[in-house]
């Protein structure tokens, strides 16, 4: 029955086809993962727009009063 598989299969190839395959599956998966908010354990998740919107208006009110002053 071996002799059957390996005339039909080189051990080899099918080995580096194989680690190919899940080498490029794992590195589809962690940038779809990198791309979400919720799983990005590079940058964490992205601030809202409205969150932003009141960092600039404190950070603007607070060099308004600093230069007044």
């Amino acid at each position: 029955m071996w002799k059957i598989w390996y005339s039909i299969f080189d051990p080899r190839r099918a080995l580096i086809a194989q680690a190919v395959f899940l080498g490029a599956l794992m590195f589809t998966i962690h940038l779809i993962l990198l791309s979400t908010d919720r799983y990005n354990w590079l940058d964490g998740p992205r601030q809202k727009k409205a969150e932003i919107t009141e960092t600039v208006k404190v950070a603007l009110l607070d060099t308004t009063v600093k230069t007044a002053g």
